[in-house]
């Protein structure tokens, strides 16, 4: 609540309800990966690079709290 009202208040306009969620979803991600020790940038780039080629039964692996850096080749 330390951020001024009208920065909190630019959120109300994410375009839709849905886009609010996709937001909210996205700010969550980020959050949860510096709350487990990972850099966010590097943890969405590892994600999204890895998601089209996961399996979907190993999904939950790259949450956050389960993720780890794909090994350097």
């Amino acid at each position: 609540l330390c951020q001024p009202l009208h920065k909190r208040k630019n959120w109300l306009f994410a375009g839709s309800l849905r886009a609010g969620q996709r937001a909210a979803a996205i700010m969550s991600l980020i959050q949860s990966a510096r709350l487990n020790g990972h850099e966010p940038f590097a943890y969405l780039k590892d994600v999204l690079e890895r998601l089209p080629t996961q399996p979907y039964s190993r999904i939950g692996e790259l949450l956050p709290h389960r993720w780890q850096p794909a090994a350097c080749a």
